[in-house]
């Protein structure tokens, strides 16, 4: 059999790459976004605007890029989730949450 006669074609080293812009996540251009917005609605129509507007923005933007920087994907999201649960866990309490589970038509 001809090496020459099998069909080749290229395909990307990762198949599985995030989405980034400017090297920050989605979530946090969303945050960027949202911020842009809100100063733009509390300061467009003031002499303030392009320091706040835009200056804290960008500002917010440099500290998400090198504050995230060799850090795991989502960290932003996982870093508040550790921050607002509780500092103790207790092992041996009721679920207050669990419900029975109700076979077919039961009642």
């Amino acid at each position: 059999m001809n090496d020459e006669s099998i069909l080749t074609s290229t395909v990307p080293r990762t198949l599985e790459t995030k989405n980034k812009i400017l090297g920050l996540e989605l979530s946090d251009v969303l945050v960027l976004l949202l911020n842009l917005s809100a100063q733009n609605l509390i300061f467009g129509s003031t002499s303030f605007k392009i320091p706040m507007v835009f200056g804290t923005s960008l500002l917010l933007g440099l500290t998400l890029f090198f504050f995230k920087k060799g850090k795991p994907d989502q960290y932003l999201q996982h870093f508040f989730e550790h921050f607002i649960s509780p500092t103790v866990f207790a092992a041996n309490t009721i679920d207050r949450q669990y419900r029975r589970f109700k076979k077919g038509g039961e009642q």
